[in-house]
């Protein structure tokens, strides 16, 4: 079994490759990392963009494969909290048919960090514009953002195999999702 992932960002190449580890149906697998279009912005400001970006990634990394897996990151819009979005991280999972979907938990930015983002500023940028951190790509860091944000009680990686696992619901359940 072959196994496609629409980015090189070595978080998300580490959470997938953790992630298939602890499934018995992906024993054997082989994991490919590419890098794909997204289709989307640097860094998506709603829940339907960031869904967009791993569905696209996940469709344009099946090549001679038997799943292809989409993880985006972006902003969603939710209300009652500080700033009016949080981050999520989306997980879509392709078998050439059907796609399975899956999200991570949400976090909300700094109030001064979502501004940038919404004006068009990847996020790795504005911190740096903020002077939180030097990191040029700190979402491709094992802690990523929410690795600083958390000061490293969750990381980049556990919070993308959220997304990973909650998409492997319904391929392990299809009896339940007819």
């Amino acid at each position: 079994m072959k196994i496609n992932l629409g980015s090189k960002n070595v978080a998300k190449v580490e959470a997938l490759k953790d992630t298939i580890k602890s499934y018995s149906m992906f024993n054997g697998a082989e994991l490919a990392a590419m890098e794909v279009d997204s289709g989307v912005s640097a860094h998506p400001t709603s829940i339907e963009e960031t869904m967009r970006g791993a569905t696209n990634r996940a469709r344009n990394s099946f090549r001679e494969c038997t799943y292809s897996v989409g993880i985006e990151s972006g902003l969603m819009a939710v209300p009652f909290t500080k700033t009016g979005w949080m981050e999520t991280c989306a997980c879509a999972i392709y078998d050439g048919k059907n796609i399975y979907f899956g999200l991570s938990s949400a976090f909300e930015y700094p109030p001064q960090i979502t501004k940038m983002i919404l004006e068009g500023i990847e996020a790795s940028e504005a911190f740096r514009k903020a002077d939180i951190t030097d990191h040029v790509k700190l979402g491709n860091t094992e802690g990523g953002i929410i690795g600083l944000l958390t000061k490293g009680n969750v990381s980049r990686k556990e919070y993308t195999k959220q997304a990973i696992n909650n998409a492997l619901i319904q391929l392990e359940n299809p009896e339940l999702y007819k």
